[in-house]
């Protein structure tokens, strides 16, 4: 039984130019492309040694422009907000993130893994790339990006996707009990992974990475109750 979890929407990189090749000729557009690509990595690698040392949310796009010696429109034609540009900086992770998990859910799905087993497995691995990338996703949460009108955040919206599909599967599968609200228990069960909410559990409440995997994995077996105790009174 197959996942209907989408593949990859980020594989060609989230912001323009990032996959222009650097070796080309010296004159014409193609030169233009070579510039232009040279800038945007100048832009990130300035952006992420700044916000190493200041914070992402110390850091503006006047100090990143300042930094990198470019002008702000050179910015601002790469990257139209911070949030973009942390986008950027998450390209390569990101992509790397989804292929991984979606490839586990191949191996799982064929190896017989139940299907909320796999949501635990993939809520675990969510939970601990949040914690490397948490400033970077609250800038992006914060200015509210989304992929598409009336769609969810990125980079929020492919999670979503992930956790509806596996809900959806485990029903199918006989996992979980037919009328359960899955577009709301996705939403639910993500909910302490969005980046403002894991940071204040982090920061503020002072919680452990794995106090929260732990926490989100009783969740989960919450769900598998609701399914036990279904079948009892059938």
């Amino acid at each position: 039984m197959d996942i209907p979890i989408p593949e990859n929407p980020l594989l060609g990189g989230l912001s323009s130019g990032s996959n222009i090749p650097l070796e080309t000729v010296e004159e014409g557009p193609k030169a233009e492309r070579r510039d232009a690509a040279a800038n945007r990595q100048l832009i990130l690698k300035t952006a992420e040694a700044l916000f190493a040392v200041q914070g992402v949310a110390h850091v503006n796009m006047a100090d990143i422009a300042l930094a990198a010696g470019v002008g702000k429109g050179t910015l601002y034609r790469r990257f139209a907000s911070k949030a973009e540009l942390c986008l950027g900086l998450m390209d390569e992770q990101m992509v790397n993130f989804q292929n991984q998990m979606l490839a586990e859910f191949r191996r799982m799905t064929n190896g017989g893994v139940p299907f909320m087993t796999q949501l635990e497995f993939f809520l675990d691995a969510l939970v601990r790339f949040t914690e490397v990338h948490a400033p970077l996703l609250c800038e992006v949460q914060r200015a509210g990006l989304i992929q598409e009108p009336n769609q969810a955040q990125l980079p929020h919206f492919w999670q979503y996707m992930t956790v509806n599909g596996l809900l959806q599967t485990a029903v199918s599968a006989g996992e979980l009990p037919q009328g359960l609200d899955i577009a709301y228990l996705a939403d639910a069960i993500l909910a302490p992974v969005k980046a403002d909410i894991f940071q204040f559990q982090r920061q503020v409440r002072g919680f452990s990475v794995d106090r929260i995997s732990e926490g989100l994995r009783v969740l989960v077996s919450g769900l598998r109750f609701c399914a036990t105790h279904s079948d009892d009174e059938s």
